[in-house]
């Protein structure tokens, strides 16, 4: 099983990639430029362990137990880190232990909250602004603030000690075409860099819509299931 679930991945992972690099060269991009970012929620730590021999280096969680239990597993092999879920302020301190990046930063509470981490655990972390892209009210549970608020959020991720502001990170609406969301995305971004010149991130796009994410600009693509296929039933 160990033989035949790394050749399953192998064959996905190299999929993907080309899927990232079709999408990236059909926009005029290089497909160096895309950062693939592999969510592996409820996945066991032996597939992370087979993504790192197939040349997978950013891991993403998006659940915080999880998350600190695997990092705490497969410390020192070399992974960063992606937090991709949404923050809970009591949680944030914790998150910043194992965390070295956070792409789900959606007010000033939480991103003083991973500050205050991050100094209590002597590191930095890069952090990205969650921006709702639902219509109206955001969706339970996605997180995500307002495009009005963005640059308050940002500030207070740029003015914090220990947090490196590096973009702007989104989720498509559920069931619509994402790629005016993704357009809408990577236009929050570029006013974000105006002001913050490192802030250059992208992050946008899963599984099902990676390719229209590229196409608007996206720098970080979160896959999960189209490499480690469905996720297996919650323990």
């Amino acid at each position: 099983m160990s033989r035949a679930r790394t050749q399953e991945l192998r064959s996905r992972l190299a999929a993907v990639r080309a899927g990232i690099a079709a999408a990236a060269e059909a926009a005029g991009r290089d497909p160096t430029d895309v950062t693939l970012v592999v969510v592996t929620k409820t996945w066991p730590t032996s597939d992370i362990r087979r993504l790192l021999d197939l040349g997978v280096v950013d891991i993403a969680e998006n659940r915080h137990q999880e998350a600190e239990r695997k990092a705490a597993e497969l410390a020192d092999l070399g992974i960063t880190w992606h937090f991709v879920g949404q923050v809970q302020s009591n949680k944030a301190v914790r998150i910043a232990a194992y965390a070295d990046v956070v792409h789900s930063v959606d007010s000033v509470r939480v991103a003083q909250r991973l500050n205050s981490g991050a100094h209590r655990h002597d590191r930095s972390l890069d952090c990205l602004v969650q921006v709702s892209l639902d219509p109206g009210v955001h969706q339970d549970g996605r997180g995500g603030v307002a495009a009005a608020d963005v640059a308050e959020v940002a500030d207070a991720i740029a003015g914090a000690g220990l947090l490196r502001l590096v973009g702007v990170m989104g989720v498509a609406p559920l069931g619509a075409d994402p790629h005016p969301a993704y357009e809408k995305l990577a236009a929050i971004g570029k006013q974000i860099q105006a002001v913050h010149g490192h802030a250059s991130w992208v992050s946008a796009g899963m599984s099902g819509d990676f390719a229209a994410a590229i196409s608007a600009g996206a720098t970080h693509v979160r896959v999960g299931s189209a490499i480690l296929g469905e996720r297996p039933a919650l323990r």
